[in-house]
């Protein structure tokens, strides 16, 4: 009994080479938790694509990458001085975000990040000048420029990165190569018409893992059933039951990240009055569980334990039967699974 997430694997990959399609010289990426479908799969997922460059979040997650992936390696948190040294091969890319940090990589393969209106980390327009004396002495790979999703102000993203060459040309600095992330097809291809004799290479994790929600679906087999009535006491905390129903016991807790979600920015009034409601409603222990049964998503009975969670059904619904699975709404960036199916 587990945790099982389905992947209709030929929609699946039909949808990466629609990507790629789009995005010619696509840099798949590969971070945290595999965008819930795990390191080893995508590597593999990432060579059927023909890819020469898989971006990684860290160099812990490039040391064990490089057995599954025999490609170039892009590291994007950018190199600290301070940070601690991990084994890798030649074939892995360094992010830098400083004049510093160039110099702290020599002889090393690197690709610098400019600062965009992220305002996250990357290279100042002031710093430029003294870019020239610092990559003399290690192997650039090209620039990269990190854009953010939304543009509430109304600006551009192609005039950004537009701006940035233009900073950068200004500065006689080479222009080969320019890793983009978060720019849509359309605009990829803006830049590389204006800017022919440069290589626009599109990072992308999302987008092309994630970016055909029917291809995949979590879902939770029901471990035991027990019917109570109004009244009774169960679980760890022996809170009465509200009305009469089942305790259903399903695989999926803690452990595979049932429960967690990260916070959300909300635009509009109605986003923000849900977002109150729900907050209001866990004060009372009321949470709304990712599990649905009989077409709706069903309340926790109590907080979810470490590899199951306990759902309330109420009388009026079916009684859902052991060994049957409920589908569950899961977040794929923080879920692990005990198990992957091809359907």
């Amino acid at each position: 009994m587990a945790l099982t997430l389905y992947v209709d694997t030929a929609r699946w990959r039909a949808h990466h080479k629609h990507v790629q399609e789009q995005f010619p010289g696509l840099v798949p990426v590969c971070k945290g938790n595999g965008y819930g479908f795990g390191h080893e799969k995508l590597a593999e997922e990432a060579t059927r694509l023909g890819a020469d460059v898989l971006a990684v979040g860290t160099t812990y997650e490039a040391a064990r990458i490089k057995d599954w992936f025999s490609g170039d390696l892009l590291v994007l948190t950018p190199y600290r001085r301070a940070e601690e040294p991990v084994p890798l091969p030649d074939r892995v890319i360094r992010s830098v975000s400083s004049v510093d940090g160039v110099y702290g990589l020599v002889g090393a393969r690197v690709v610098i990040e400019v600062m965009s209106s992220m305002k996250r980390h990357g290279v100042s327009e002031q710093e430029l000048p003294q870019l020239h004396a610092a990559i003399e002495n290690v192997r650039l790979e090209g620039f990269a420029i990190h854009l953010p999703l939304d543009r509430t102000d109304g600006s551009d993203a192609v005039e950004e990165v537009i701006g940035w060459m233009d900073r950068l040309r200004a500065a006689r600095l080479p222009l080969h190569t320019m890793f983009v992330s978060h720019l849509k097809a359309e605009e990829l291809a803006r830049l590389q018409q204006q800017f022919p004799q440069t290589r626009f290479r599109a990072r992308i994790g999302t987008r092309l893992w994630l970016g055909d929600h029917e291809a995949t679906e979590y879902r939770g087999a029901v471990l035991d059933v027990t019917r109570v009535a109004k009244g009774d006491r169960f679980g760890y905390r022996q809170q009465k039951a509200a009305s009469d129903g089942f305790l259903v016991v399903v695989a999926g807790g803690t452990s595979h990240g049932v429960g967690l979600e990260a916070p959300k920015a909300m635009h509009g009034v109605m986003p923000r009055a849900k977002g109150v409601a729900r907050a209001g409603l866990a004060t009372v222990n009321r949470n709304l569980s990712p599990f649905v049964w009989g077409g709706k998503q069903r309340w926790f009975a109590e907080p979810p334990h470490m590899q199951v969670s306990i759902l309330f059904v109420p009388s009026d619904a079916p009684e859902p039967q052991v060994g049957e699975e409920l589908v569950a709404h899961l977040r794929h960036t923080t879920t692990q699974f005990d198990r992957i199916v091809d359907r």
